[in-house]
C-alpha cells in the first residue's frame, strides 16, 4: 500500500532516509523539512511546499513535482531521473553535482538556480 500524505502540513519535518516510494504528497506542506538520502522514486508530489527543504542526495527518479515550489532549496547530488519539474518554482535553489537525465523543466523557474556541475542530460529546458 502506497502512503497517501496530499494536503499534510509536516514542516521542518525530519524525514533523512524516508522511504517514500510512491507516496502521494500532493499539496503537502514540506517547508523547511530535512529529506536527505530519502528515496522518493515515483513520489507524487504536485503543487507541494519544498520551499528551502533539504533533499541532499535524494533519489527522485519518475516523480513528479508539477508546480511544486521548491525556492531556496538543497537537491546537492540528488539524483532525477525522468523527473517531472514542469512549472515548478526552483529559484535559489542548490543543485551543485545533481544528476538530471530526462527531467522536464519546461516553463520552471530557474532564477539564481545553482547548477553547476549538475549532469543535465536529455534535460528538456
Amino acid at each position: 500500500m502506497k502512503a497517501d500524505l496530499g494536503a499534510a502540513s509536516a514542516s521542518y519535518a525530519k524525514l533523512n532516509s524516508a522511504r517514500l516510494r510512491g507516496a502521494n504528497l500532493t499539496g503537502a506542506d514540506l517547508y523547511g523539512a530535512h529529506l536527505n538520502s530519502a528515496d522518493l522514486r515515483g513520489a507524487n508530489f504536485t503543487d507541494a511546499n519544498l520551499r528551502e527543504a533539504t533533499l541532499d542526495a535524494s533519489f527522485l527518479a519518475g516523480a513528479d513535482l508539477s508546480g511544486a515550489d521548491l525556492r531556496g532549496a538543497s537537491l546537492l547530488g540528488t539524483h532525477f531521473q525522468k523527473t517531472i519539474l514542469n512549472r515548478a518554482n526552483l529559484s535559489g535553489a542548490d543543485f551543485r553535482h545533481a544528476k538530471l537525465d530526462g527531467v522536464d523543466l519546461r516553463g520552471a523557474d530557474l532564477r539564481e538556480a545553482n547548477l553547476a556541475d549538475a549532469d543535465l542530460t536529455e534535460t528538456l529546458i
